[in-house]
């Protein structure tokens, strides 16, 4: 048996002690969190799990194995640093880390302590994302051309990062996942609306290998929720909308060719063809992502095994968001990776 501690009981924390609670093997025997409004909400609900507004205690006790992180943002190094440094092996909610130095400094304590150092990248583990990736590996779509996200609310204003580095783990992570690639370059637009100080909304570029470009638009500042993600192919095109109840995932069998013919005295002339084909939802596995990310990070624990989404893919993650930041500080300028 696995015994978990959780850091954090805000918005996310709950949800990682029910997952958990549902995961044969593990145990959530403890949470730690600094407002007692919280650890009162846990205790009401789950009356056998101890609770505590003192992270080190948690630390200290020898019955615990992993804790799982799930505080804010700015405290994400510190906290796992301490887990590690009392061989605990950690779960880590995005971003991993607020600079690519803490990342790889969490890295090498991993290592060093031989412990699991996984990030919370939850729609990696998303019936409809390993579809995508699905089906790109096995090329329905053809050659890949660009791959479109949107991700926008109205709010919630985070205190400690800004909207790029709040909103934009998730469609990096997903693209990431899916293309299979890395990018090489990014250049990234943005402004900061509400807060002087801190961007509500920005729009990314990023460029990968084999022609392909992947944008992303998030914001802070949209009148509706939007999370929507448009892959186009040589031969087909891809419509995810995580927004939708069903039917998450469409494939259109819909594209451009081109024909090339010799017309009069051998001028090569190029003809457009629309393909205007079927529209079909693949079937998708509908478990929730967080069960399928917390049973696996168990079995990483139990058998000594890498974590999909380890400590290497928050690095990864972390240095495109700060190259972010950095293009939209300089103009917009292209920055290489």
């Amino acid at each position: 048996m696995i015994k978990i501690g959780i850091v954090g009981c805000g918005y996310w924390g709950p949800n990682l002690i029910r997952n958990f609670s549902e995961v044969k093997g593990a145990q959530v025997i403890a949470c730690a969190d600094v407002r007692p409004d919280r650890l009162q909400f846990v205790k009401q609900r789950y009356p056998a799990i101890e609770v505590t507004k003192e992270y080190n205690r948690l630390l200290q006790r020898e019955d615990i194995d992993a804790v799982s992180i799930a505080t804010p943002a700015s405290t994400h190094f510190s906290l796992a640093r301490e887990a590690l440094a009392h061989n605990k092996h950690v779960l880590i909610e995005k971003p991993m880390t607020k600079s690519s130095k803490d990342a790889q400094e969490l890295i090498r304590a991993a290592k060093r302590k031989k412990r699991v150092l996984m990030v919370g990248h939850t729609f990696e583990y998303a019936g409809a994302v390993r579809k995508i990736r699905e089906l790109l590996s096995r090329g329905e779509i053809g050659d890949i051309f660009y791959f479109d996200s949107t991700r926008a609310n109205l709010g919630l204003f985070q205190k400690d990062v800004n909207v790029i580095w709040d909103l934009a783990p998730h469609d990096l992570s997903i693209m990431l996942y899916a293309l299979k690639l890395s990018p090489v370059s990014v250049l990234a637009v943005g402004n900061a609306y509400v807060n002087s100080s801190v961007e509500d909304i920005c729009y990314i570029t990023l460029f990968f290998p084999k022609k392909i470009i992947g944008h992303i638009h998030i914001s802070w500042l949209a009148p509706v929720k939007f999370r929507r993600t448009v892959i186009a192919g040589s031969k087909k095109m891809i419509v995810y909308d995580d927004v939708e109840n069903i039917e998450k995932v469409k494939v259109f069998e819909r594209g451009v060719t081109v024909k090339e013919n010799s017309g009069p005295k051998g001028i090569l002339e190029r003809q457009l063809f629309y393909q205007m084909g079927d529209v079909w939802s693949p079937r998708i596995d509908t478990q929730e992502p967080l069960k399928i990310e917390c049973e696996h990070f168990i079995d990483c624990v139990k058998n000594g095994k890498a974590p999909s989404s380890d400590g290497a893919k928050g690095l990864e993650i972390v240095r495109i968001l700060e190259a972010v930041d950095r293009s939209i500080k300089e103009g917009g300028k292209i920055i290489h990776i």
